[in-house]
């Protein structure tokens, strides 16, 4: 038996191949783009996630998929997929890091039934506030919409014919009781919705569904091909690496960067601005801080100075005290703690002695104490992080997890070869769903080495982030 793992991300879409033994048997690749027609805006097709799925499933049904028995989907979280009535898309979905509902957020998050009945602040990039956006610039479009789906369900829709989410993305849309693992009546009315216009809900382990017969002819799977629930990246994620158990955690460093930590159970506290979503598994939560840009930040500096981004880390040996330059990564705002849609990044301290590397140093180091704000939330509500798993693109560098072990004071354990986030993470569920198991089977990967914090450069760290929040502070006031 096997299953196949499939993650919708913002830069392509990955799918996984995996044995009953969860061995990774073949993985696959489709890359996508993101239009940005406007500041602040960040759009991306739906029929361009169609087209990366069939290539994906074209390029895994090579290994041959007679003996896949369930599939799995993950993927970015947030996004405003609208349908009418016959579910045609009625215009391009609006993504998580688009920030053009900052004035519709703050109208919602002033409502004080969003923080208690989802136990979030509402951020410009979740799903509700997009759809007020919508309701007030594009009435025409919003008179239309037949159901609301996110990203990765768009897909599900596709596979299955069902309109089906899961909890873990539904409490990114600020319409969720997130303790209650419901849709919440009156915070659809608050934007001129009903359930009606929602999917129906599923835990990601649960079966959703069946992949239609023609797409099982096309690919050579079996009849009865289940879909599970799966989950958003990032809960999906902590499923791949095993974080599934209060006290586990993990550092994503993709397109944007995650704190990720799983809870002991339903503790929301909004005002940290640490967002709390229930986990991909039944009867579970994780709390996380979220930063905008991390890989992301990297690649915008390395196309600045005309570089390969790994070839710029490359250059760089272990962490050093950080000079003067700085570096706030807010490219396009921030989420935790900061919760601002209009910050934009800088550099500051720039001197003659500036040259590419110390760049490069400064774009790591305003990650790293990003994710120190991030750890700081997290610990505001009272928890506790004794060490970090890596995951994602950015924790190939060496270099950047030994800062962000330096920079958060925590070890960060580099999971031996393979790549166990969502996509990973998306199997193990297609798996839960196919046989019956249990969260027992998301255990910890193999660990291949320990990075830890570098303690001679504590201090320099530590005055180092005091400059770096004192900018923060200055540069918000500036926009």
């Amino acid at each position: 038996m096997t299953v196949i793992g499939l993650d919708l991300g913002t830069s392509g879409l990955k799918g996984v191949l995996v044995g009953e033994d969860q061995a990774v048997l073949a993985e696959a690749s489709a890359p996508l783009s993101v239009s940005r027609p406007h500041e602040g805006w960040s759009e991306q097709n739906p029929s361009d996630w169609l087209a990366a799925a069939e290539s994906v499933m074209d390029q895994l049904a090579k290994h041959g998929l007679s003996e896949v028995r369930g599939i799995g989907l993950s993927g970015q979280m947030h996004g405003a997929t609208l349908l009418d009535a016959a579910d045609e898309v009625l215009r391009p979905c609006i993504l998580w890091n688009d920030t053009r509902a900052h004035a519709e957020a703050a109208a919602l998050d002033a409502d004080p039934r969003f923080r208690r009945i989802t136990g979030n602040i509402v951020f410009p990039g979740f799903t509700a506030p997009k759809l007020a956006w919508v309701a007030a610039h594009e009435p025409a479009t919003f008179a239309k919409v037949g159901r609301v789906l996110l990203p990765k369900d768009y897909l599900r829709l596709w596979l299955t014919g069902e309109h089906v989410a899961e909890m873990s993305d539904a409490a990114g849309t600020s319409w969720l009781d997130t303790g209650a693992r419901d849709w919440s009546d009156d915070l659809l009315a608050a934007t001129g919705l009903t359930r009606a216009h929602m999917p129906r809900l599923v835990e990601g382990s649960e079966v959703s569904g069946t992949l239609r017969p023609a797409l099982a002819v096309r690919w050579g799977l079996p009849e009865g091909v289940v879909i599970a629930g799966g989950g958003g990246d990032n809960a999906a994620s902590g499923v791949g690496a095993g974080v599934v158990e209060a006290g586990e955690a993990f550092v994503s460093l993709g397109t944007s960067g995650v704190l990720f930590a799983a809870a002991e159970g339903y503790a929301p506290a909004p005002e940290t601005a640490v967002h709390t979503f229930c986990h991909a598994l039944p009867n579970a939560w994780h709390q996380m801080g979220v930063i905008l840009a991390a890989t992301d930040a990297l690649n915008w500096y390395a196309r600045l100075v005309g570089a390969d981004a790994a070839a710029l880390t490359a250059e760089l040996g272990a962490p050093t005290a950080p000079g003067r330059t700085l570096f706030l990564p807010y490219l396009g705002g921030e989420r935790t703690p900061l919760n601002d849609a209009s910050i934009r990044g800088a550099f500051l301290g720039l001197e003659h002695e500036t040259n590419r590397a110390a760049g490069t140093r400064a774009v790591l180091d305003g990650v790293a104490f990003a994710l120190r704000d991030c750890r700081d939330a997290l610990a505001a509500t009272g928890t506790r992080i004794d060490r970090l798993i890596a995951l994602g693109g950015g924790s190939r560098s060496e270099t950047w997890l030994a800062t962000i072990a330096t920079a958060l004071g925590v070890p960060v354990d580099v999971p031996a070869a393979g790549d166990f986030g969502a996509a990973f993470g998306a199997a193990r569920l297609a798996l839960m769903a196919a046989t019956g198991a249990g969260p027992e089977i998301a255990t910890p990967p193999p660990i291949a080495r320990r990075i830890a914090p570098i303690t001679d450069l504590t201090a320099a760290y530590d005055d180092a982030h005091a400059r770096y929040r004192a900018a923060a502070r200055a540069i918000g006031s500036l926009s």
